[in-house]
């Protein structure tokens, strides 16, 4: 058994894994705890033409059964059409986290950030991550498809292959 009762970790893909292809990653061989990876693709959240963040220094956040959540600097976001949103929640790794909506529509939540993350991922505060279910998503011009499960923000694309948790069974993962 893992830490905090985990039974997959990242040390051995499980049977039921999707074998990834060539240029593919298995979120089965993601580390828990999660590791912050450096990402150099142009990432665009919202129009492409108007985007509410633009940036080619996003770091992704890997973790075991999740997509991979793209974090842009803040330097990168256009924080003035975001305003806070209701709600919190805690991280058992970044610690917790407050919401933001777009202006236009300030009820739901497009993205999420960690003010005061926990020391291992202090490099990450402030930074902005997005639910590619709300609010478009881009990497390198690759549409970006949403996570299942509603709570999670992962970035699905074709590099990446599951199962991915938020799916349907997939709670005590």
């Amino acid at each position: 058994m893992g830490l905090f009762g985990w039974t997959n970790i990242g040390a051995e893909r499980p049977p039921f894994a999707v074998e990834p292809g060539p240029d593919q990653e298995s979120v089965w061989d993601y580390p828990r705890p999660p590791a912050i990876a450096p990402d150099g693709r142009r990432v665009v959240v919202g129009d492409p033409d108007d985007p509410i963040a633009s940036s080619s220094r996003a770091v992704r956040i890997l973790e075991t059964a999740s997509p991979p959540t793209f974090y842009l600097p803040p330097d990168d976001v256009r924080t003035e059409r975001l305003v806070s949103a209701a709600g919190r929640s805690f991280c058992e790794w970044k610690g917790e986290a407050e919401y933001w909506a777009h202006a236009d529509d300030p009820g739901t939540p497009v993205g999420w950030n960690y003010p005061t993350p926990l020391p291992e991922f202090a490099s990450i505060a402030g930074w902005f991550a997005f639910y590619p279910a709300r609010i478009g998503c881009r990497i390198d011009d690759v549409v970006v498809r949403a996570q299942d499960g509603g709570f999670y923000g992962g970035w699905i694309t074709d590099e990446v292959v599951g199962p991915f948790k938020g799916e349907p069974g997939t709670q005590g993962w």
